[in-house]
C-alpha cells in the first residue's frame, strides 16, 4: 500500500513531501496543500479507520493515487500507478488510458457519458483540463471530501465502496451556490500490482443524481445520489 503520513506532510496521503519528491514536477509549481478539504473530510467523515487495517491503507492508496493522477505531470513521479499499464473506465463505458486521463484530466473522465449533449448539465466533451478544475473548485471552495466506507476484498483486486461529498458554496456552470452538501456514494475496483500500483480502476456511481444536485438542493430525507451505482443515468 501506499507508504504511511510522512513527517510534516499530509496525514492521508503519501508521496507530497519528503526526499522522494525531491525531482517532482508538479502541475502547479508546487505541492498541492489539503488543509482546507482535510478538515471537512474530519468533521463529516463516518468512518474512523484504524491506522494500519486494510481499510484505512486503501484509504490511503485512493487518495494518494488522486492526488497524482491530478498534481503530479510525469508518469515517473507517480508513484501508485503503474503508468504503463493503467486504464480508468467509468460506469462501465471505454476505458481510457493513463495518457488519455492526463489530457482530458480527472473530472472529465469521472463524468463521461453517453448522454446526447443537449440534456447534459455538464458536458465532459466541451471542457478542458483546465475549465473542468475550476467548475468544481468554484463550486466546492472548500473541496471535495472522499471517504472509504467498506472493503471487500484486499489486493490484487481490491473493491470498495465510497462517499464523495462538499458544500456548493459557489456557482456552478451559471447556477447560483444553494450552500447544500451535494454526495454520493460508490465502488470503485482498483487492480494493483505487486508493488501495489494502479492497474487499472473501474468505478461505478450514479452520474445522474450527482449533477442535478447542483441545480436545486438535495433532498435531506433521501439524500443526494446515494443510490446503488449502477450505470442508471449514464
Amino acid at each position: 500500500m501506499a507508504a504511511a503520513a510522512e513527517v510534516g506532510g499530509d496525514k492521508y496521503r503519501s508521496f507530497i513531501h519528503g526526499e522522494s519528491e525531491r525531482d517532482t514536477v508538479w502541475r502547479y509549481g508546487a505541492p498541492p496543500n489539503y488543509d482546507v478539504v482535510n478538515k471537512l473530510f474530519e468533521a463529516e467523515r463516518t468512518q474512523v479507520w484504524p491506522e494500519g487495517s486494510l481499510e484505512e491503507k486503501v484509504q490511503r492508496l485512493l487518495k494518494t493515487w488522486e492526488m497524482e493522477l491530478v498534481h503530479k505531470v510525469r508518469p515517473e513521479d507517480q508513484k501508485t500507478v503503474n503508468s504503463a499499464k493503467y486504464t480508468a473506465s467509468t460506469n462501465g463505458m471505454k476505458a481510457l488510458s493513463r495518457a488519455e486521463v492526463m489530457a482530458i484530466g480527472g473530472y472529465n473522465n469521472f463524468l463521461r457519458t453517453k448522454l446526447p449533449p443537449e440534456h447534459r448539465i455538464f458536458d465532459p466533451d466541451q471542457e478542458t483540463l483546465e475549465s473542468s478544475m475550476a467548475t468544481f473548485l468554484t463550486a466546492f471552495p472548500r473541496g471535495f471530501a472522499i471517504e472509504v466506507l467498506d472493503v471487500y476484498s484486499g489486493p490484487p483486486k481490491i473493491a470498495f465502496k465510497f462517499r464523495h461529498w462538499g458544500y456548493m458554496e459557489g456557482p456552478f456552470k451559471g447556477h447560483p451556490p444553494h450552500g447544500q452538501r451535494v454526495e454520493f456514494v460508490g465502488v470503485c475496483i482498483f487492480h494493483v500490482d505487486e508493488e501495489m500500483k494502479v492497474e487499472k480502476s473501474e468505478y461505478f456511481y450514479e452520474r445522474g443524481n450527482f449533477l442535478a444536485s447542483f441545480l436545486s438542493p438535495p433532498d435531506a430525507a433521501s439524500g443526494s445520489g446515494s443510490g446503488c451505482p449502477v450505470m442508471q443515468g449514464n
